[in-house]
């Protein structure tokens, strides 16, 4: 029992019932449900008791819980007479009411309630519990609307479940620092592994258990020794660096690699000394920085602030620093160094090579991109200097789904999973370099998705993976649809100024592209109005990003065939006799007086 994509939304089954999933708590190891009756009445007939099979990995929460009793179709009689005024008054709903005047009551399980003499003359009981919470939330006041529309709302917000995290395969899964994958019907079917393999239970291995049995003997038993020894080489020598949590985090301990990874294997170790790459010191990446001088930094990313340095052999580069954070932080740079390590293509940015985990900080090292982010320039600092004219912003757009094209290409697969315009970099040519991997997966042929928590940026994530916790190669390829988006219109992904309806960019290009008001969208500056190949060609890109844009993941084309549209766009116009070159469009999206004809998908330049 796993929870599934039905319809567009989270599901899980519990016996012969779906139920919505409404909210995961990994921390708290819970999870909200609302059942079918919830739907969209004010006053649902429950057609039968919630409960949970026995043997499932989960069960209800005794704590968070409360249970609602209905009896139903009560016909009240000399012998069985209505009940007394301490008992609330019959559901008011005119679904309800029955020419026979038989009655229907809902009430909330207390003690004594089996007591009561009245039930008796109305059909068997239905238990259906409730957030407790919100049922004694004063402000809603649930309790005196219980009779009438009350217990909808409730019901519509669900009851909680829990899980023991130590029960089942998946807990062993991710407790090895692996990923849980599961087929389409929510099945555990393999741990995910960060060298993009799939194996039965866990990512680790009897050696590497044996190995931590034996270093924390050791480690006990030199632990007095230790103490004693680092106290005194404090007192005799203070450090001449100030050390950063980072370092402390990366120390090698006795068991071999960080404390994070011991009992994994050599990939998902976070041991950088695996990676096949060129190893830098912190000596010469502190000196080609200037000791990481506030003058040399040049932005932030995800987790890390960036420096451009130069080396000794001339080179310039861009560092990106660990922030003074937690295990996670440290977990996405290993995971760049070792994705960025194995990838050769023009559209990346090229990965020079990182730190030992020996150093004392850890320290990734690419080639200095001069030009900025394409955030910078369609709506960031540099957006006054108009540089990027139509026809590079086509060109930008190819480049950036060739590498994506890539990347989805490779084996085992990768999906980028922050794929926005700001990690979108520019040379001095205006060609593009994809950067920030730190949230990337690789991705196993043999699976159709992966189960994972949402990461990503506002505007930018896939809400099919938002809703589903199902990551997928056409999650990239959404993004990707924003990111065209941005490309025709210079506007953010996310604007809190604009309307409220129109914040959320992607909203509100599919909303103006249905409703064939694409000259609101674009940005007229870039000819739309006054060159009709231009218009065209915006209008094309438009139509490809509302595919992209699609809320059913298998409705949007492959990143493979959105590249060759784009490439076609660029390279040939409109192909022959003015047809545009993408798949059949909706009649609903955009009005363009052409017809589309379908293309053979590309991945090379």
């Amino acid at each position: 029992m796993g929870v599934a994509c039905e319809g567009g939304r989270a599901t899980l089954r519990l016996g012969a019932d779906n139920y919505t999933v409404l909210a995961i708590d990994y921390s708290n190891h819970t999870v909200t449900v609302a059942g079918a009756a919830s739907g969209d009445d004010h006053c649902p007939r429950v057609a039968r008791n919630v409960t949970v099979p026995p043997g499932t990995w989960l069960s209800l929460s005794d704590t968070a819980n409360e249970d609602l009793v209905f009896w139903f179709d009560c016909v009240f009689t000399a012998e069985t007479p209505p009940p007394r005024a301490d008992v609330p008054p019959p559901i008011s709903c005119s679904g309800f009411r029955s020419p026979s005047g038989a009655t229907s009551f809902v009430v909330v399980a207390r003690p004594g309630v089996d007591e009561w003499e009245w039930p008796r003359a109305c059909k068997k009981p239905v238990v259906v519990p409730v957030l407790k919470d919100q049922l004694l939330n004063p402000d809603a006041d649930y309790l005196s609307r219980l009779n009438g529309d009350g217990y909808g709302q409730l019901l519509k917000l669900g009851f909680q479940l829990t899980w023991d995290p130590s029960a089942g395969p998946c807990y062993f899964c991710e407790n090895s620092g692996g990923q849980c994958s599961y087929n389409q019907v929510g099945e555990f079917i393999g741990c995910l592994c960060s060298d993009g393999r799939v194996r039965s239970t866990d990512c680790g291995s009897k050696k590497n258990k044996k190995a931590i049995a034996i270093g924390t003997s050791i480690a006990a038993g030199v632990l007095s020794l230790l103490l004693v020894v680092m106290a005194c080489l404090y007192i005799r020598k203070r450090r001449q660096y100030k050390v950063t949590s980072s370092s402390r985090l990366l120390k090698p301990t006795a068991s071999g690699g960080t404390p994070r990874s011991r009992g994994s294997t050599d990939m998902e170790s976070g041991s950088v000394r695996s990676l096949q790459t060129h190893h830098f010191t912190y000596e010469e990446l502190e000196e080609a920085t200037d000791s990481f001088s506030g003058t040399m930094e040049i932005g932030d990313g995800g987790f890390g602030t960036v420096y451009k340095g130069h080396l000794r052999d001339g080179r310039v580069v861009a560092v990106k620093r660990l922030y003074n954070n937690s295990w996670r932080r440290v977990e996405q740079f290993l995971n760049e160094a070792a994705i960025l390590s194995r990838l050769r293509h023009p559209n990346l940015v090229p990965f020079y090579g990182c730190t030992s985990s020996r150093s004392r900080e850890l320290l990734l090292v690419y080639e200095f991109v001069p030009n900025g982010t394409v955030a910078d320039h369609l709506h960031g600092h540099r957006a006054a200097e108009r540089a990027l004219t139509w026809p590079l912003r086509l060109s930008v757009a190819v480049e950036a789904a060739a590498a994506l094209a890539y990347l989805h290409a490779v084996e085992p697969p990768i999906v980028h999973r922050d794929v926005k315009t700001s990690n979108i970099l520019l040379d001095a040519s205006f060609h593009v370099k994809v950067a920030d991997f730190g949230l990337s997966r690789l991705f196993p042929l043999d699976v159709t998705h992966v189960s994972t928590a949402p990461q990503g940026t506002p505007g930018y994530v896939d809400p099919e993976y938002h809703q589903c916790y199902q990551l997928t190669d056409r999650s990239d390829v959404y993004s990707f649809g924003v990111v065209l988006v941005e490309l025709i219109s210079s506007k953010p992904a996310v604007d809190m100024t604009r309307d409220r309806s129109e914040i959320n960019l992607a909203g509100m290009a599919i909303n103006k592209i249905q409703q064939r008001q694409l000259e609101q969208l674009v940005d007229l500056d870039l000819g739309y109005g006054s060159d009709e190949a231009t218009k065209k060609a915006m209008t094309v890109v438009a139509e490809l990003a509302f595919r992209c844009l699609q809320q059913n993941g298998e409705m949007r084309p492959a990143i493979k065939e959105v590249f060759d549209a784009l490439r076609s766009i660029r390279d040939d116009g409109f192909g022959k006799k003015g047809a545009a070159l993408i798949a059949p469009r909706s009649p609903d999206t955009v009005h363009a007086p052409w017809d589309s004809i379908s293309t053979t998908p590309s991945v090379s330049q």
